[in-house]
């Protein structure tokens, strides 16, 4: 499949630079996968196409101030280091940049010297294994020290770091937010409870597979880098529950879907279990455990609307984004949503 097919036009002033105040005003583009047929609606609405006994499932990673700029303490050339995955201890995979002055053995300082970093390896894909030292508590530097790792297409300044995390945000570890899960308020989730859909979590760490981009045209070709995800047992059996009364799974976002579909048998039975995932989901993937997807409008060419387009057809998906352009609706991160169902 060529990486062209997921292309699509996209004006930059639809790239949303800024969340909207409230979390579940933002708009709602709702496609019926079997027709094909879309409705307009505002996201606090997405209650209606839920039912008693539905479960909606959601990632309750937790965004790290990922982002550290210092020096290299030989040169003083300036770093930028985004905080990947930590491996154990205190040694973590790192995005650097630029590449060329994180040489092996090489020395880094942030902050006037709280923290520390030497690069001890590289990793496949282009990054960097570095061992962090510090006196004190390294989460409690990196709040000090530390950036959200907002995406580049966003070139405005973010005011509130809040923002950048969803309400019920709870185990830090991510790289990235997941974004479909901006959208909701604890109100909204509170009266989703009440219509009686249960609500499970699962925990997915945001790392370089969600947004490196594709660069091979074969994108059967394009290699995910892993990500960790947990998902426990109290979490397992409401999922299987849920599938054994023959009611709906609603996957919040990308990251969710990847881990449910990453434990799931072929009947969509889930297992508790931890580990990495490097599925990459693309046209032709049979899914087994989602039957509903809430995400957000991404970036063409991206693995990410390649599983949208594996899900709800390529071409009913690529005329829906067409539609959303059309509409002005807003896009990437800080955007509005969509619901497949």
């Amino acid at each position: 499949m060529d990486l062209k097919e997921f292309y699509y036009d996209l004006p930059e002033e639809l790239i949303a630079q800024e969340p909207l105040k409230e979390r579940d005003k933002s708009r709602l583009l709702v496609l019926k996968k079997e027709t094909g047929e879309m409705e307009h609606k505002i996201f606090y609405e997405i209650i209606n196409y839920m039912n008693e006994g539905d479960c909606l499932v959601l990632n309750n990673t937790k965004v790290i101030p990922a982002r550290l700029i210092g020096e290299r303490e030989d040169t003083r050339g300036t770093i930028e280091f985004v905080l990947l995955n930590r491996i154990k201890g205190n040694i973590w995979e790192v995005l650097v940049k630029p590449g060329r002055r994180a040489k092996l053995g090489k020395n880094f300082i942030f902050g006037d010297g709280l923290l520390k970093a030497r690069v001890i390896d590289y990793t496949e894909a282009g990054g960097r294994i570095v061992e962090f030292s510090y006196e004190g508590i390294f989460e409690e530097i990196l709040d000090q020290l530390g950036e959200m790792p907002v995406p580049p297409y966003i070139k405005k300044k973010l005011e509130e770091k809040d923002r950048y995390q969803t309400v019920y945000a709870k185990f830090p570890g991510s790289a990235a937010a997941p974004t479909a899960g901006l959208h909701f308020t604890a109100e909204l989730l509170e009266k989703i409870k009440e219509k009686g859909v249960k609500i499970a979590y699962i925990t997915l760490h945001v790392g370089l597979g969600t947004f490196r981009p594709v660069k091979v045209r074969e994108i059967e070709k394009h290699k995910m880098h892993a990500e960790y995800y947990e998902i426990s047992q109290e979490t397992a059996d409401i999922i299987n529950n849920t599938k054994k009364e023959g009611k709906r799974l609603f996957a919040v976002g990308t990251t969710t879907t990847r881990t449910l579909e990453t434990v799931s048998d072929p009947k969509g039975f889930v297992t508790a279990k931890k580990g990495f995932t490097d599925l990459f989901i693309y046209p032709g993937y049979k899914f087994k455990a989602i039957d509903a997807l809430i995400t957000n409008f991404h970036l063409p060419e991206s693995t990410l609307i390649m599983l949208v387009c594996a899900f709800a057809g390529k071409e009913k998906v690529m005329r829906s984004y067409e539609e959303a352009v059309k509409n002005r609706y807003r896009f990437f991160s800080f955007g509005d949503a969509m619901l497949i169902v």
